[in-house]
């Protein structure tokens, strides 16, 4: 294997996005574009020291430099005056690499893919390429540049600089690019801006080829998509919806059950087993795992969760936790990040749940809020259980233990443990320990007060 190095051109400005973040910062299936691109280049075996990106000046491309792997090189260009331009301001990366094959990409390009990328690598060392273009054949050629195949190559010309034949050609340049490092040293510099946008495009580097000591070449690629970009909010709507429909069709492809595939999004980290059935309105995102036999939705979002099998999720949202198998949870409900709960657990309506572990078997039905606890197996929480966990500075933890059952309107003073077996009464303001089998009550025992309400409430007729 030949040395490789890559550059991703991401200076580009989100103005036209209504954004107040560098264009790469947008999204695609929740995740931002350059993400997806890093992500590719990682998966072809690409080590993130060999790996540079063109980007804004400060403060502007600090939000582009936190999206970047450890040990990822940066280039700043502080005037944006064209693609070849922008490839200039790395030239000493390109010194450090000047013995390895160069891809040079947008950072907008979320649908170039590892496969491609390393089928145009494999094609451009097997014809002994300077540089190969990576290319698409669409139906709409509009703004892109138009490949010209000749017999001593291929040339790219800009669809601003293209004459009435040459834009009747539906092959494009889809922005991406393998160069032999030392020809990039030897002719980056030659580009002008003698074009009718006076900018210096990278497209022209194809024209320092002479056929003989440097070989251009271009290799198609299977799909249309790799040539799309984003400039505007509606463009990012149509990438979205592209990534939206051929990862739904990957999960019926692998045996997932999508019985509504148009109202579902899945993220392109997230794994569904084959069985699962995700069900209108469910959104999967982040590094979210859904198991066998689990039914995802309507209307629920989770986010870098883990779900077991045969595990329902009914309208509610999960973040950042771990579901075992045979659970029950919602509709309504809300488990926010830290959350582990154990199999064959039911969380029912309105509860909410952050940073506690449940126990198997443990019921929690409705209308609660139950964060920073560690409950174990068999335990009952009734309706409107609250765990106090916060006193004004610090969290504290309380534990339930096995098999305890917790009446309603209980309030959790944390920090505090109930034995197993423990029954906590009704309207207990729970503030000590209580032991394995004991009865706690902890409320103001009730008296009455003849006729003192008469009179207080005008009762209407």
């Amino acid at each position: 294997m030949r040395e490789r190095a890559a550059v991703i051109l991401a200076a580009g400005e989100g103005r036209r996005m209504g954004a107040d973040l560098p264009k790469v910062c947008c999204e695609v299936l929740f995740k931002p574009l350059i993400c997806h691109i890093i992500d590719h280049l990682l998966g072809t075996g690409l080590p993130a020291d060999r790996l540079c990106v063109v980007v804004g000046p400060k403060p502007y491309c600090e939000p582009v430099e936190t999206l970047l792997p450890e040990g990822c090189h940066t280039a700043t260009q502080a005037e944006r005056m064209g693609t070849g331009h922008a490839l200039m301001q790395c030239r000493d990366f390109l010194v450090q690499n000047r013995s390895a094959d160069i891809l040079v990409m947008y950072g907008d390009a979320p649908f170039v893919d590892a496969d491609t990328i390393s089928a145009a690598y494999g094609a451009h060392v097997a014809a002994g390429n300077a540089v190969t273009v990576l290319t698409a054949k669409v139906e709409n050629p509009d703004r892109y540049g138009r490949i010209v195949h000749t017999e001593s190559g291929v040339t790219i010309v800009e669809a601003a600089d293209a004459t009435a034949d040459q834009l009747e050609i539906n092959e494009i340049n889809a922005g991406t690019y393998w160069f032999s490092a030392e020809f990039l040293l030897e002719n980056l510099e030659r580009l002008t801006t003698d074009n009718k946008l006076g900018q210096y495009y990278l497209t022209d580097m194809l024209g320092f080829c002479d056929g003989q000591q440097y070989k251009a070449g271009a290799y198609r690629a299977w799909s249309a998509h790799v040539a799309l970009g984003a400039n505007t909010r509606r463009e990012l709507a149509k990438l979205n919806e592209i990534a939206r429909t051929l990862r739904v069709e990957y999960l019926l492809n692998m045996g997932v059950d999508i019985p509504f595939a148009s109202q579902v999004v899945v993220g392109q980290d997230v794994t569904v087993a084959p069985g699962a059935r995700l069900l209108p309105g469910t959104i999967l995102k982040g590094h979210t795992q859904i198991g066998a036999g689990a039914i995802i939705g309507p209307n629920s979002v989770i986010t870098d969760s883990v779900i077991g099998q045969n595990t329902e999720i009914n309208q509610s949202q999960i973040t950042g936790s771990v579901v075992g198998a045979d659970c029950h949870i919602g509709p309504f409900a809300q488990l926010r990040p830290g959350c582990k709960v154990a199999d064959s657990v039911k969380i029912g309506n309105f509860m909410e749940l952050k940073n506690t572990t449940v126990g198997p078997n443990s019921a929690l039905s409705h209308l609660s809020y139950l964060g920073d606890l560690d409950i174990g197996r068999g335990v009952n929480v009734g309706c409107g259980v609250v765990s106090v966990n916060y006193d004004g500075k610090n969290k504290h933890r309380s534990t339930l233990g096995d098999y305890a059952f917790i009446g309603c309107n209980t309030n959790i003073i944390s920090p505090v443990t109930v034995g197993e077996g423990a029954y906590v009464a009704a309207g207990t303001n729970l503030t000590e320990d209580v032991p394995a089998d004991a009865l706690a009550i902890g409320r103001a025992r009730q008296q009455n007060k003849p006729g003192r309400a008469k009179g207080r409430f005008k009762r209407k007729t």
